[in-house]
């Protein structure tokens, strides 16, 4: 994963967060960020601001296969119901 920027929302929204969850969301940085973040390469804020970029991609990532997944489940229930 090639590091950037934080788009200016996600930056923005790392401005307004608790210090409580901006700790829980450094704990989830990934090795790359900490070395970026450990280095003085980029700030909290940015770190903050990328890792919400992340987390919210994979969450949409995540929507996206459990609706397969309950797709495929409906199907089999409706095609058990069927016979």
């Amino acid at each position: 994963m090639k590091i950037k920027s934080a788009k200016p929302e996600y930056l923005e929204a790392a401005k307004h967060i608790s210090e409580d969850i901006a700790e829980q969301l450094l704990s989830r940085i990934n090795d790359k960020l900490y070395k970026k973040l450990k280095n003085k390469d980029l700030s909290t804020e940015e770190v903050i601001g990328i890792q919400l970029e992340i987390e919210e991609a994979q969450l949409v990532e995540w929507r996206t296969k459990v609706a397969e997944i309950r797709k495929k489940e409906e199907k089999k229930k409706n095609k058990v119901n069927d016979s």
